[in-house]
């Protein structure tokens, strides 16, 4: 099949993309029947057919549910073995223990299982390991410290799927598991009472995208079925509405980046509205702290709220996040939103001073090989808490697998990786653990995280390159910015956006709308914050638009904008209602420019 010419002609921007259509041929009939059939304006018709919606699936398109969506949580293996265990924990007043991980699907996962159980009279407690001192998932000692603390159920939540050792102190004592997860599995899992996870290698329920925090979720439904069966809200005892908790799993979904299609949207689309009634007093707390007074979005989620709450096990307290999304005290939620957003800004700080030795590192790397499959630095002065935000940005930035690792006094480094589309990091990681190459490692496609010896760095640096070399090195030349067509200032209404905003929520595998303004001359560009470029876009009718690039300032993108001097230019982002601190304005989020002349 003849591919399409670029769109207008782009085809190598300050980005190295091609800029190409999104809408294929035979989705743009599927656009104009979606558009005719339902009484649909043809550009929701055009979006919606690009990002997969066919005749059949608009209704779920438009108004995901978790009645249409959602399956019976036992198609998950051991679903029915985890719900009954729960549901007898409950029952007879059992200790337990939730075991969560330090990021937000760790800590919404955690604060979901606390509030059920919570809503039964009981109280849970909650354990996050510190990432410093304790690294990612169950450790041996943070076991028995819950098993002498008389913990008769351990649930670990958003990890436990490779913690073999760990969990064997809880089996050895007599004291039963529960593994929620969601991260890849091999074929060997630990030996305790149900491993509900389904990307285990057994699971066919097809629920692979879901983040630890719709697994969760599913649990919690299984269980209170489980519980209403046994009679338990029976005589005037009521239920809990868990209804009610999707602001938590639409938190988690949203920053773990998992893909928003099927029940995951649904997940955020209820969630949304529940969070928009402000009954949870953590996640209204942070808002307020934040400045966040606006009708919550996915945006919202993974780039105000979700950085404030990763904060604590970033830098500070681990299980700050946690405790703010579980609890119910005004006092301590105001607290606790306070430190995250002092914390917030420190990591913020760190980051950047990371991100500038990291870059300077790359850059020489790439000089050296640009066909580098994989980008691999190491800092003595790296922070093992920031090392994540530094690959994602070594990635977006570079276009290949990244991994950033701290290293330790005891030669020994944590890494954290980030890839792109279609590069599986997750799976090389699982084949350096099996090499014997790596102390530990795990994590799923687009983001793992690993435990290197200094000695093992140079084989391991091989073994990934070598691992990752085809599928990099094809994604990259192939790299493309998909566009959904092209706009002017004076087409960007509060109406455009309104209906754009009907096929949302948008995030992973349901992209933002993304659109052209070809050869708009860039007025006022302004570097602003830290790295960003702010300037005003205006057509030849001399109508304007604000626009916004982030963490532009340095890059090939940023000096094209800066140096553009009014001369045109092809600009490619997605239209956005910006209401930040009470003031409301559309906008463009820049994602690339071109320079027509070339």
């Amino acid at each position: 099949m003849t591919q399409a010419p670029p769109f207008l002609g782009v085809g190598r921007s300050a980005r190295d993309f091609v800029w190409r259509e999104r809408l294929t041929t035979a989705q743009a009939q599927t656009a104009s029947a979606i558009a005719q059939r339902h009484g649909l304006p043809e550009l929701l018709g055009r979006v919606l057919a690009a990002r997969g919606t066919t005749l059949e699936t608009v209704e779920d398109a438009l108004d995901p549910t978790l009645k249409n969506l959602m399956p019976d949580p036992d198609t998950m293996r051991d679903m029915d073995r985890g719900a009954k265990r729960l549901a007898d924990a409950i029952e007879k007043g059992e200790a337990i223990a939730v075991f969560g991980d330090y990021d937000v699907d760790g800590a919404t996962s955690s604060a979901l299982m606390s509030r059920f159980i919570g809503s039964h009279g009981l109280e849970a407690r909650i354990y996050i390991p510190d990432r410093i001192f304790e690294g990612y998932g169950p450790n041996a000692a943070a076991i028995e410290s819950l098993v002498v603390e008389g913990a008769q159920l351990i649930v670990t939540v958003d990890c436990g799927t490779t913690s073999h050792d760990a969990l064997k102190v809880a089996v050895e004592r007599d004291v039963d598991v529960i593994i929620v997860d969601h991260h890849l599995a091999g074929e060997d899992l630990p030996g305790v009472h149900a491993v509900i996870n389904p990307n285990r290698q057994d699971d066919v329920s097809g629920l692979g995208h879901l983040c630890a925090a719709g697994v969760t979720y599913m649990l919690l439904v299984a269980t209170q079925r489980e519980l209403r069966a046994r009679g338990a809200y029976e005589g005037g005892k009521t239920a809990p509405d868990l209804l009610e908790l999707l602001d938590l799993v639409a938190l988690g979904t949203v920053c773990d980046v998992v893909p928003l299609q099927g029940l995951n949207r649904a997940f955020v689309s209820k969630g949304l509205k529940v969070m928009h009634h402000r009954k949870n007093t953590g996640l209204r707390t942070l808002s307020d702290v934040a400045g966040l007074n606006a009708a919550p979005t996915a945006y919202h989620l993974g780039f105000i709220i979700g950085p404030r709450i990763n904060a604590g096990g970033r830098i500070g307290d681990a299980g700050l996040g946690a405790r703010l999304l579980a609890g119910d005290d005004e006092i301590e939620a105001r607290r606790i939103s306070e430190l995250l957003e002092r914390l917030n800004g420190e990591r913020k700080a760190l980051e950047t001073e990371m991100l500038e030795d990291a870059n300077v590192r790359a850059e020489l790397m790439i000089e050296e090989d640009p066909d580098l499959p994989i980008l691999i630095v190491g800092g003595e002065k790296f922070h093992k808490g920031v090392v994540g935000l530094v690959a994602s940005r070594l990635t977006d930035r570079f276009r290949r697998p990244s991994c950033v690792i701290a290293w330790e006094d005891n030669d020994q480094g944590t890494g954290s990786l980030r890839s792109i589309n279609g590069v599986d990091i997750g799976s090389a990681v699982q084949k350096a653990v099996a090499e014997g190459l790596l102390i530990k490692g795990g994590g799923h496609a687009m983001a793992a995280g690993l435990t290197v010896a200094r000695d093992r760095l140079d084989d391991l640096t091989r073994f990934m390159s070598a691992e990752l070399d085809d599928s990099a090195t094809r994604m990259r030349s192939e790299a493309e910015l998909k566009l959904d067509g092209a706009l002017t200032p004076g087409s960007v209404t509060p109406e455009l956006i309104d209906l754009l905003e009907r096929a949302g929520p948008y995030g992973n595998s349901n992209p933002q709308p993304r659109f052209a303004f070809p050869a708009h001359r860039v007025r006022f560009a302004k570097v602003v914050g830290e790295a960003h470029i702010r300037c005003v876009l205006e057509a030849s009718d001399g109508k304007r638009l604000d626009a916004i690039a982030f963490r532009a300032v340095g890059t090939p993108m940023g000096d094209l904008l800066l140096g553009s001097s009014g001369m045109p230019l092809h600009v490619a982002g997605n239209v956005r209602r910006d209401n930040w601190g009470g003031r409301s304005r559309i906008e463009v989020q820049i994602a690339d420019v071109a320079d027509p002349r070339r």
